[in-house]
């Protein structure tokens, strides 16, 4: 980023002409933003990148001559850059975007098959606030740990849990979230409380994302569905373009699915999760927000933790962007802030009324 001007200079990857210059207009109708250059498919940007130096790389993932997984993976093993992946909406590509974030991209924005121009114009919010938020990414934080080292570094079961069948989970991240989230599920017991979990992701890759943390997490992990009961030893992720509550159906905790109008700017909102959970859930509940821009999830944490709630920040030290978890700390709404890999750790500890009092507990 220019140091001067703050001005966030981005290099734009992607085959087609159409999508290349439809995105330089969306970004550079922000006067804090510059596209540097633009590269048709790897080899070219490889050229770009000697010469532009930029702040921040839109990808596309499927390109001719080398795909956009295969240059992510050597990037951030040369000279990373924050990456946001731009990239069409279709069965398969939506897995392989999904790995391009464990290979140390911190956004998607997506683009149809058809009516891009279009699209991309309408989504100018959104794309301007992931090129934003990728700027301020501090790349390598939470250091890529690859997935089957997460999963056989897991704890070991507890032998009970304090009112399991009581206990919820709830967790907000945006910006460099995902990580975070395949890094604290992929370490926890199959027997620990019920976890409600907001990410903000487009529309139609929460269930692969789901579909590939089930798959690596030794607890169930799916999209939530309406009506779906909250269970111990299952995760549920709020579709994408769906805000997520929790209620009480008699005994159990279910979740209600609803479109409705942005909170905080998204949809799905982690203020509308969190804030459900303190009027359900209160001092049953344990709030946690990791890594992200902006402030989603502050007001409701907040309510999490006047309703008698344990609540969790993610560290400056270990997030990708500490947006979302400084605001929650600043407001008063965290009791207690810690690394990404101490986490799981402290909410089992949390979870079953013992040591709570980790460094940098608020007083």
């Amino acid at each position: 980023m220019d140091e001067v001007n703050g001005i966030i200079r981005v290099l734009i990857i992607d085959d087609s002409a159409v999508v290349r210059q439809t995105l330089s207009e969306v970004l550079e109708s922000d006067t804090l933003i510059e596209v540097v250059g633009t590269a048709s498919d790897p080899y070219r940007a490889v050229e770009k990148l000697r010469t532009v130096k930029p702040d921040v790389i839109t990808l596309d993932v499927e390109m001719p001559r080398m795909d956009g997984l295969t240059f992510l993976r050597k990037l951030m093993a040369q000279a990373p850059i924050p990456v946001v992946i731009c990239s069409s909406l279709t069965g398969a590509g939506t897995d392989t975007q999904i790995r391009a974030l464990e290979y140390g991209a911190v956004d998607i924005i997506t683009k149809p098959v058809l009516g891009t121009r279009q699209f991309l114009e309408e989504s100018r919010v959104r794309i301007l606030d992931a090129v934003k938020g990728a700027a301020r990414a501090r790349i390598g934080r939470q250091q890529a740990v690859p997935a089957a080292a997460v999963v056989q570094r897991k704890l070991p079961a507890t032998q009970s849990l304090s009112e399991t069948t009581e206990k919820v989970i709830a967790v907000g991240a945006s910006t460099g979230g995902t990580e975070a989230i395949r890094i604290l599920l992929s370490s926890l017991p199959e027997d620990c409380p019920g976890i409600l979990i907001v990410q903000h992701m487009p529309e139609g890759f929460t269930r692969s994302f789901a579909e590939r943390l089930n798959s690596l997490c030794r607890i169930n992990v799916k999209e939530a569905e309406d009506g779906d009961s909250l269970l111990r030893g299952h995760a549920l992720i709020a579709p994408g373009n769906r805000h997520m509550r929790l209620r009480r159906s008699g005994a159990r905790y279910v979740v209600g699915l609803e479109d409705g109008p942005l909170v905080s700017r998204h949809r799905p909102s982690v203020n509308v999760l969190f804030r459900s959970v303190a009027r359900y859930a209160g001092a049953n509940a344990i709030g946690v927000i990791l890594t992200g821009m902006g402030s989603d999830g502050t007001e409701g944490l907040l309510e999490m933790r006047e309703a008698g709630a344990y609540t969790i920040g993610q560290d400056e030290h270990s997030s990708v962007v500490y947006g979302m978890p400084r605001e929650a700390w600043v407001r008063g709404a965290v009791v207690v802030q810690a690394g990404l890999s101490e986490l799981p750790a402290l909410i089992l500890r949390v979870s079953n009324a013992s040591a709570r009092t980790p460094s940098k507990k608020r007083t």
